[in-house]
């Protein structure tokens, strides 16, 4: 029996929100932050010192690895792309031509999260109320205005700034797992037409995620989403073609075939390596769930309220396709994130099923609501640009003093750049703002994205200026260039450096910026004639196991600027 559906939307509520916006607010939130500049740590350096390994030469392609040890984060996939386009594109820096491969997965997760929305929004138990008189919204202008509201919330997800816009396997994770929830929405239609490609896509997506290190994720995701289509298709009276307009559809149910691929998948991932069984990294009487509540808290903000009221208002559907398919591709990235060591990296996933859900909220709430979270986005993001701007011209003038004298206490070193360039784009972009405040508060058609436009553009507009205004503070003090480069003035300009306990991330830096060419002191014979030696202090104590002291006199200690807890150790040979 089908419960009645709780959205009531007139026609006027699902005007189209202007695609040129949609687009605009897409590469202003997708270009920033891949543009311009270095690779921070620990993650993407660490990343990028791969692929440039696999670029050169000095890894294989099957199994990664960095100075003759295997990487730490498993699957090949993600390096393949940037070591590839590292090929493609010699007349590029390397660091920038690893991030073209990786804008491009970050734009697949936008479309992806935009169309799982829509085909999720024509389910026959998504549509709202039919008046008696008419005047309801057509099923085709409400998906997309609900296609529309879900991409600005996951675009409004704070958590999502920062590592969407690195070049880690993460985000290559993030776009198959939004890839896998839009073939299962199109799948959830009985009488999709070409249903073929739906099954390919699935398939691309499911092996892609195995060999991007996520196996389990992709087993455990794929065979939920597909239970639950199985499970909606037993209680669906009639194949759903209500949707289609101008082929004829297909009879043929790609279900099946998706779990015979699953399976396969499963069996070819088992024989190369990739075992896809989950296992417990963090016993869970030793997570800290406070902490772990405080990242869900803020990193899916402002998603998660929409979510919980989308499961109250929506509880008599929570089996139907619309509801079932994003809340089960989120509970699987939230149970992961709980036991992961990296609970961000892992909760990432989440935030496009996350948004879908969000979107669906959005029928279903009130006016007050409505304007009580636009209140609340305004004071908080204009007050965040604010900030951003005051720091900023503090640092260029030294006016207020205060902020000033902060910014040189954290990093000290740092000289204030002026770029018209990056100038101007904060500028443009803070206008922009000002003029969608101005408009959202004027007395206009209520559209049902009308409430997350200013989430969404106040949190395009906070990473932007991060990524113009405080872009060269942000280098100086997350990238290991710095530090990379003095170490670079204390060693001899030919020949190798031995380098003794250094993390992946320190050894492409050193590698990367500093121009180094290293010889890890475990690899015997191979660093007979190096001059120099790079310790990380934790290996101080145990250093004599690995090299004779006698031939060694200590340099100096170089420490990141802007972190004293951080330094390396220079030693120089003095003796054979």
């Amino acid at each position: 029996m089908n419960q009645p559906t709780p959205a009531i939307v007139t026609q006027s509520a699902v005007r189209r929100l202007p695609r040129i916006a949609l687009v605009l607010f897409c590469v202003a939130y997708v270009l920033p932050g891949f543009l311009g500049r270095e690779p921070w740590k620990n993650a993407d350096v660490s990343a990028f010192g791969v692929m440039l390994e696999m670029a050169v030469g000095h890894s294989g392609w099957w199994s990664p690895r960095v100075l003759g040890v295997a990487v730490e984060e498993a699957g090949p996939l993600p390096y393949w792309l940037g070591a590839v386009f590292i090929k493609l594109l010699p007349f590029l820096s390397p660091e920038f031509a690893v991030r073209v491969p990786f804008a491009l997965l970050l734009a697949l997760t936008l479309v992806c999260t935009w169309y799982t929305v829509y085909h999720l929004a024509r389910q026959p138990a998504a549509q709202p109320v039919q008046f008696a008189f008419g005047g309801e919204a057509k099923p085709t202008d409400y998906a997309r205005a609900l296609a529309d509201a879900g991409l600005l919330a996951l675009m409004a997800c704070l958590g999502l700034a920062q590592l969407s816009h690195e070049t880690t396997p993460d985000l290559a994770r993030l776009a198959l797992v939004s890839l896998m929830l839009l073939m299962a929405s199109r799948m959830a239609h009985t009488g999709q037409r070409q249903p073929w490609r739906s099954v390919a896509l699935w398939g691309v997506a499911v092996a892609s995620l195995v060999f991007s290190g996520a196996p389990w994720i992709a087993v455990t995701l794929g065979g939920g989403l597909l239970l639950i289509l199985w499970l909606s298709r037993r209680n669906q009276e009639a194949p759903d073609t209500a949707w289609l307009t101008s082929e004829a559809p297909s009879q043929r149910d790609p279900l099946a075939w998706s779990a015979v691929l699953l399976a396969l998948i499963v069996a070819a991932s088992a024989l190369t390596g990739q075992v896809p069984v989950p296992g417990l990294q963090t016993a869970l009487n030793l997570v800290e769930w406070q902490s772990w509540g405080q990242l869900l808290v803020w990193f899916t903000w402002p998603a998660w309220p929409l979510v919980l009221w989308t499961l109250w208002r929506w509880r008599h559907q929570l089996l139907r396709p619309h509801v079932a398919l994003p809340m089960w591709a989120a509970l699987v990235s939230i149970a992961d994130s709980a036991q992961s060591p990296e609970r961000d990296r892992a909760l990432l996933l989440a935030l496009p099923a996350l948004a879908a859900l969000a979107a669906f909220a959005l029928p279903t709430l009130r006016r007050s609501v409505s304007a009580l979270v636009d209140w609340f986005t305004l004071i908080f993001f204009s007050g965040c640009a604010l900030v951003i701007w005051v720091i900023w011209f503090a640092m260029q003038t030294g006016v207020p003093a205060k902020p000033a004298a902060n910014v040189a206490k954290l990093a000290p070193g740092f000289v204030p750049e002026f770029s018209w360039w990056l100038f101007l784009a904060a500028a443009v972009a803070t206008g922009a703002w000002l003029w969608l405040v101005s408009w959202r508060v004027g007395k206009h058609r209520q559209a049902l994205w009308k409430s997350l436009v200013l989430p969404a553009a106040g949190s395009t507009l906070c990473w932007l200026l991060l990524m113009t205004l405080w872009l060269p503070l942000l280098d100086f003090g997350r990238s290991y260039g710095p530090i990379s480069r003095r170490i670079a003035t204390l060693v001899p300009a030919e020949g190798c450096v031995l380098a003794d306990g250094l993390t992946q991330a320190q050894i492409a830096a050193l590698q990367y910026h500093g121009s180094l060419k290293l010889v890890r002191t475990t690899d015997r014979g191979a660093g007979a004639d190096c001059q120099s030696l790079v310790v990380a202090p934790p290996n101080q104590a145990t250093l004599h196991q690995r090299v004779e002291l006698t031939h060694w006199a200590f340099k100096s200690t170089v420490s990141r600027l802007t972190d004293t807890k951080e330094s390396l150790l220079i030693y120089q040979r003095v003796g054979n």
